[in-house]
């Protein structure tokens, strides 16, 4: 059974009296462990894919599955709880918590996925070992380079050992050399941890870690292609 499953998905925006095509008719299955692109241009639909997907937004019509379990049929609780079980997120702003150390925001989401305290603190140090930031856990977001900030990022959506992570434009924001590091670490947790990560990305990088890439246009899937 995949892992990741949506059927005729479609997403309208109503701006006045337009109406705006964000999705139009998405199917799609993917498996766990597997690294998934999603590319296209700006407003191809890649956010709102990912947001339908992980319950941040309601599709107009068409269903979801994660892991066998319909997150279009939960209501707004179920939602949330689903995505603190199941989900991590990666965003190109990277969202970190400003006055909280890269360990507290790592912690943070730990404590809100139910880890007791000592949990919390092994996983912590855990995570920002595999990073490559223990030396920089006492640092604020602020003391941070933008491509250490990411590195949080990318520790905090992996801590609670989702079973998926949506990345939305992750390198969007690094240079060349930061984004092939970021890049390598989705594609080792993917199939080390059988963590599942979806990427909505302009990085055409992305295609050399990727285990598949789905073209996006106008709301549709225009092209799968299978690189692994």
């Amino acid at each position: 059974m995949s892992l990741i499953r949506t059927k005729n998905l479609t997403r309208i925006y109503h701006l006045g009296e337009r109406e705006i095509p964000a999705l139009q008719g998405v199917s799609l299955e993917i498996d766990a462990g597997q690294m998934v692109a999603l590319r296209g241009r700006s407003g191809s639909g890649k956010t709102t894919l990912l947001n339908c997907i992980s319950g941040l937004d309601r599709p107009t019509s068409g269903r979801v599955w994660l892991d066998g379990e319909e997150v279009t049929a939960f209501n707004e609780q179920e939602r949330v709880d689903l995505r603190r079980r199941m989900l991590g997120f990666i965003f190109q702003s990277h969202a970190l918590l400003p006055i909280y150390s890269a360990a507290e925001n790592i912690d943070f989401v730990l404590r809100l996925a139910g880890w007791t305290r000592a949990e919390r603190k092994v996983r912590t140090t855990e995570v920002l070992e595999l990073v490559g930031l223990k030396a920089w856990m006492n640092h604020r977001p602020f003391e941070l380079s933008g491509g250490q900030q990411q590195r949080i990022s990318i520790a905090r959506a992996l801590a609670a050992k989702p079973q998926i992570v949506l990345a939305d434009e992750p390198t969007g924001e690094l240079d060349a050399v930061t984004s092939e590091q970021v890049l390598q670490m989705f594609q080792r947790f993917a199939h080390s941890e059988k963590t599942t990560i979806l990427v909505a990305t302009h990085d055409m990088m992305v295609d050399e870690y990727a285990d598949e890439v789905l073209y996006l246009q106008d709301g549709r899937i225009l092209e799968r292609q299978k690189l692994r």
